[in-house]
């Protein structure tokens, strides 16, 4: 039987998502922990892989079992989990459900505090005595409705067969000193929604055009584009699938 887990985490502390030799990971404290209720040996399977640093509101992953799961199991999950991983239900889905390629939306805001505060600094990017123009930054988001190929905003190595994205929402929204850009698409590039954050502050800070920003999109170079922003301020939202 396939069974979904629901959860979040705060990146701080792991080198993200993925199993990766001599360093921490989200994946790595799940497997250990459903390993070890259910004595045997248990490997998840991601909706996708965060960075270092980069936080989930929700995250999904899959994994396979024999016999049915107790009713308890996702407290027992959560009592020998970490503090800042957290799993919210356990689903059970058809057994060729897929926590990666079956995802046909996924969500991430970037969060800006403009200003300082000492209670977000782990999970916002806080900008001081900078000026951005948040109107010229949404019509410069707007333009990525108008392209498909990103390759401009993604990591420069690395194994994708396509850089093909088909974004659904780009917008930023200020409430009070919280800045906030939201982002959803098929799929994303690895690197890609930091990338495209970096670029659009050069448009607010007026570095830029937001005709600069689409010749940027059609170079298709990642050195044209801005920096990558910290990942602190990253958060993987929303992850719909057609059966949960």
């Amino acid at each position: 039987m396939r069974y979904f887990i629901e959860l979040a985490y705060n990146g701080k502390n792991y080198h993200g998502w993925q199993i990766q030799p001599h360093a921490i990971s989200v994946q790595e404290k799940i497997n250990k922990a459903i390993s070890t209720i259910l004595r045997e040996e248990i490997n998840i399977v991601g909706a996708g892989r965060t960075d270092a640093g980069v936080h989930a509101a929700q995250m999904f992953a899959h994994f396979d079992v024999a016999v049915p799961l107790n009713d308890n199991f996702t407290y027992k999950l959560n009592a020998i989990l970490p503090d800042d991983i957290v799993i919210f239900k356990t689903h059970l889905v058809p057994n060729d459900a897929h926590a990666r390629f079956d995802a046909f939306s996924r969500s991430y805001e970037y969060k800006i505090w403009l200003g300082r505060n000492p209670f977000l600094l782990d999970t916002s990017w806080q900008l001081h005595r900078q000026q951005l123009n948040i109107e010229l930054m949404n019509k410069a988001a707007a333009i990525l409705y108008d392209y498909e190929d990103f390759e401009c905003f993604s990591k420069v190595k690395t194994d994708v067969l396509t850089f093909n994205c088909t974004v659904t929402n780009a917008e930023w929204i200020k409430n009070g000193s919280e800045l906030t850009f939201h982002i959803s698409a098929n799929r994303f590039l690895r690197n890609m929604v930091r990338s495209i954050v970096g670029t659009l502050i050069d448009v607010g800070l007026e570095k830029i055009t937001v005709e600069d920003f689409k010749k940027i999109i059609e170079s298709k170079n990642r050195s044209k584009a801005g920096v990558s922003v910290p990942a602190k301020g990253l958060f993987l939202t929303k992850v719909i699938y057609d059966y949960i």
